[in-house]
């Protein structure tokens, strides 16, 4: 499916939300899916794998997660300079200012005439952590983590009952949990911390781990898995239009 691709800035309430947006070129009506990045923001990995899903019938929209801190535009580069400036910004937004972020792009979303009104979400390391957040907004009917960091940490400033695994009343869509066995981000400790909290709840989930490293889809540099990345893409793919369509 051909695909088209533009930009919008979103008012928040913590300012303007550069959102990039993906989606079919055709007049009719698509489901939406909110596509969270790394902390270096729509990289060029990022928006391949942002137009892969619009290519199959989504309009994706990829905010500028941390806009209150940078420029309009911002890319960070995937070196030292660019992972200490993604880092320090994660540890500087609040929590909360993610949830008003959310709020702001769903309000925008369902006015437009190319949105069928249903809402799904997924991201890749931290934006695995922030499609876990976007859950909670009850427009959101599923959701694809992939190796969402931080889900196991205090590192993304929040207050007592503020932090996401303290938040999983609110998620009433569906998850799609993947992980790497190799991931030294978040260690199999971690893994079956996160794993026991879902199990305990009512949540429709589904948990995969693969033998891969942080990053497997990322599709440069040499963790890059061409085969497990194609094979989650499937997955995501499926739930979407099984929960979207």
């Amino acid at each position: 499916m051909l695909i088209q691709s533009d930009n919008v800035d979103i008012n928040t309430p913590t300012g303007i939300m550069r959102t990039y947006i993906h989606r079919p070129k055709s007049d009719s009506k698509f489901p939406v899916i909110l596509f969270y990045s790394e902390i270096f923001q729509q990289t060029g990995p990022i928006e391949r794998a942002a137009k892969i899903m619009a290519s199959h019938g989504y309009a994706v929209l990829v905010p500028e997660v941390f806009h209150e801190l940078n420029p309009i535009g911002t890319i960070l580069a995937y070196d030292d300079a660019g992972r200490e400036k993604g880092n320090a910004d994660k540890e500087e937004k609040n929590i909360k200012d993610y949830d008003t972020d959310n709020e702001a792009m769903i309000q925008w979303v369902k006015k437009q005439d190319w949105c069928n009104g249903n809402i799904g979400a997924m991201g890749f390391c931290i934006g695995g952590h922030l499609a876990f957040r976007a859950a909670l907004q009850k427009e959101v009917k599923s959701t694809a983590c992939f190796y969402a960091t931080d889900l196991h940490t205090n590192t993304i400033p929040n207050k007592p009952g503020q932090h996401s695994m303290e938040k999983l009343g609110d998620i009433h869509g569906e998850l799609l949990m993947i992980w790497g066995k190799q991931d030294n981000h978040v260690p199999i400790d971690a893994r079956n911390e996160i794993h026991k909290k879902l199990e305990a709840t009512n949540i429709l989930f589904s948990w995969h781990e693969f033998n891969a490293q942080h990053a497997f889809m990322r599709d440069e540099g040499d963790r890059y898995d061409a085969e497990l990345a194609s094979i989650c893409y499937q997955m995501s793919l499926r739930m979407f239009s099984r929960t979207l369509y």
